[in-house]
């Protein structure tokens, strides 16, 4: 049998006592790596195929019921003037909550079981541990939100014979844009998780950021209050979705690709706050 190659002891230059040399290469870890232990994680643990799995049925199966139930009952002359595309929004408001859901799991549950102390041992850098969870999460995130988005698209475009043809610039946001903001979503899910370190926590607080404003808006009846009231309705997540079908619930407020913009830099602030913290705290 092959025999592996022995350690071998040489004596430094300059020095008279022998060094020690592995006969293991050694790499040098990169990015690269994380992202593939990371990829290994989320693919490998029933919580990824249970989150997306009721998403992809409550987006497509939502999405094509309003759809079907439209088409049924709307008489042709409203539908010739009909966008079919925003019938997909009641779906992915409820799959939001799955979003959300994985995105908290990706980061906190591994300091529920005690495996951040394993990932921080095989990467001490830990803005690269965030970096890496951060990349395979919103690509997988956006990847199965922009599938589910199309071909609900296409199917109540399908479904709803007669209505109007949706312009480019209404697909676009209907597919792209709107998986983006999803992803970012939960990639702001992901953050927070990263910073309570508490699964249940961390998901409450989300789906509370996600809901709480539109319900407290509902119940401000007075009139020194309906500037907060219109600020709340303009800039919570629902009303944000729908601004992508252009059916938002304020008359003014975000518009076009402007909830996309603030999704964003929502989540920059809160990557950069989560990341500061991480490098201060004790794993």
């Amino acid at each position: 049998m092959p025999q592996s190659a022995a350690p071998t002891w040489q004596a430094a230059p300059g020095s008279p006592y022998p060094v020690y040399h592995s006969p293991i290469p050694v790499v040098r870890t990169h990015l690269g790596h994380a992202l593939a232990s990371e990829w290994t994680k989320i693919r490998s643990v029933r919580s990824t195929v249970w989150t997306l799995g009721v998403f992809v049925v409550l987006v497509i199966g939502i999405g094509l019921s309003v759809a079907a139930l439209i088409a049924g009952n709307a008489s042709p002359e409203n539908l010739s003037e009909e966008n079919p595309l925003p019938f997909g929004f009641f779906g992915l408001l409820l799959g939001t909550i799955c979003v959300i859901t994985l995105g908290v799991l990706t980061t906190a549950s591994e300091y529920g079981t005690g495996m951040i102390r394993t990932t921080m041992t095989a990467c001490p850098s830990r803005s690269r541990v965030l970096a890496a969870k951060s990349i395979v999460f919103f690509a997988v995130a956006f990847t199965v939100t922009l599938v589910s988005t199309v071909l609900v698209a296409l199917a109540d475009v399908a479904i709803v014979d007669g209505a109007r043809e949706p312009s480019a610039e209404e697909w676009l946001k209907a597919t792209v844009g709107i998986s983006l903001y999803i992803a970012l979503l939960g990639l702001l899910s992901l953050i927070v998780g990263s910073v309570i370190r508490h699964s249940a926590g961390a998901i409450t607080i989300m789906i509370g950021l996600v809901l709480a404003p539109l319900v407290i808006a509902l119940f401000m009846f007075a009139e020194s209050l309906r500037t907060l009231q219109e600020a709340l309705f303009e800039y919570s997540v629902p009303n944000q979705l729908s601004v992508f079908y252009a059916q938002s619930l304020s008359t003014s407020g975000p518009s076009g690709w402007d909830p996309l913009w603030i999704m964003l830099g929502v989540t920059a602030v809160a990557y950069g706050g989560a990341l500061a913290l991480l490098e201060k705290r004790d794993v």
